[in-house]
């Protein structure tokens, strides 16, 4: 079983940033892969960027290559989303989610484990 806390978010103005923060529980937190996703309302969720447990292999998705960074402090347990040069669009209820499958997980269902979610608004 894994826990996941997120934290970081806010109401920030277009072109600030801001880092999310998703602490786990659990003595095997570095063979997890670990995702971001997001979810606007009256919107799905929707993939952000993944990292995966021991080699910290990243992917994101289009939106989010060159502005956003996903790490991993394997040593705190800890997953982080670097996001700058936000836009309105970015608004979204951003999730922190975890999965023992060490292949490239990009979809919700992939993922076993979930925070409750952390919200971020980004005003114009």
């Amino acid at each position: 079983q894994v826990q996941l806390v997120e934290s970081g978010g806010g109401t920030v103005q277009a072109g600030d940033s801001l880092r999310l923060s998703c602490a786990a529980s659990g003595r095997t937190f570095s063979y997890y892969r670990m995702g971001w996703f997001r979810q606007a309302p009256g919107k799905e969720r929707e993939f952000v960027a993944t990292i995966s447990g021991r080699a910290s292999i990243t992917h994101y998705a289009d939106f989010a290559k060159g502005r956003f960074t996903i790490s991993r402090d394997n040593a705190k347990n800890t997953v982080y989303l670097q996001m700058k040069s936000l836009k309105p669009e970015d608004t979204a209820v951003y999730y922190c989610a975890g999965t023992p499958n060490s292949n490239v997980v990009l979809t919700p269902t992939g993922y076993n484990y979930w925070g409750q979610g952390t919200q971020v608004t980004v005003s114009s």
